[in-house]
């Protein structure tokens, strides 16, 4: 190869990111926008406790008028006065199981027009599939699900109204990895290679991302590479994000492999010493019935 077509070479391996960029900008779906929370609605299910109680202090501390809807008005009320101490804002309650359409289409109804409806709730009963009862899984399904659809389903109308009055909107659909305490310990495990965050940062990174119109909302590095390795087809506000899922999309596989490696060699230590464990047992017990012989 000369030395005109080696220069040739460089010089369209130096332009190729800044073209890529250009087309990204003209074609990267929907077009990026604000959604403002001061003086709008916020709703928030599973808002007594946890994440959903920190999103709640942070949207009354930057001046929106805010919702919180649960099952326990005692928890309601509870979390009422603390964001009334915490923010001197007096936020409304609503007490109704999202499995429940009739409920949560009352509760909206009475709560008024939302701007911003977030989805927190959820429930996780951590066990082994062989050990567990379908009825804790059809009881998950319901909630995590089932409730999503129901309550999306019933605040669309409240959402929808005069929206174009009102200034853009937003429906955010939370998950998490809670419920450390009592997941099996291959799981916790597992999960290790995952750190934790505590519910004022996700509450706090949640609704920077719901103010920017985002997408997708990962609140630390893992759920970074899980949000470009998993992109596919949703949609991207932001053509730089466009492009670092585009030239990261080899290297999320990568890393994903080394996650599964690492997890892999975790699952079979945690085999090992169940077995070795389980061996001694016996040979203890063995033990204990010679010595009573």
């Amino acid at each position: 190869m000369t030395d005109a077509n080696l220069a040739y070479l460089y010089l369209l391996l130096l332009l190729f990111p800044l073209v890529l960029l250009v087309v990204l900008y003209l074609i990267a779906r929907p077009r990026p926008v604000r959604v403002p929370i001061k003086n709008r609605h916020v709703f928030i299910t599973g808002g007594s406790s946890g994440i959903g109680l920190a999103l709640a202090h942070r949207a009354a501390s930057e001046g929106a008028r805010v919702s919180i809807l649960a099952r326990s008005i005692a928890k309601l009320e509870a979390a009422k006065q603390e964001i009334l101490l915490a923010t001197g804002i007096d936020v409304a309650v609503f007490a109704a199981d999202v499995r429940d359409y009739d409920a949560l289409s009352r509760a909206v109804e009475e709560a008024g027009p939302i701007d911003v409806l977030v989805v927190n709730q959820g429930v996780f009963v951590p066990q082994e599939l062989e050990r567990q009862g379908l009825d804790e899984v059809k009881f998950m399904l319901d909630v995590n699900l089932m409730g999503a659809f129901n309550m999306v389903k019933a605040a669309l109308p409240a959402i929808k109204l005069q929206r174009r009055e009102r200034g853009p909107g937003s429906i955010a659909l939370m998950s998490s990895q809670a419920e450390t305490k009592i997941r099996p310990q291959l799981t916790s495990i597992i999960a290790a290679s995952s750190g934790a965050m505590k519910a004022d940062e996700v509450a706090k990174r949640a609704l920077n991302g719901i103010k920017s119109g985002s997408f997708i909302i990962p609140c630390n590095f893992e759920g970074l590479l899980l949000s470009v390795a998993t992109a596919g087809l949703s949609p991207q506000r932001s053509f730089l994000m466009a492009f670092v899922e585009i030239v990261a999309a080899g290297i999320t596989r990568f890393a994903a492999l080394c996650f599964q490696w690492n997890w892999y060699g975790s699952i079979e230590k945690w085999h090992a010493k169940q077995h070795f464990g389980g061996g001694f047992k016996v040979i203890e017990s063995l033990l204990g019935d010679n010595q009573r012989n």
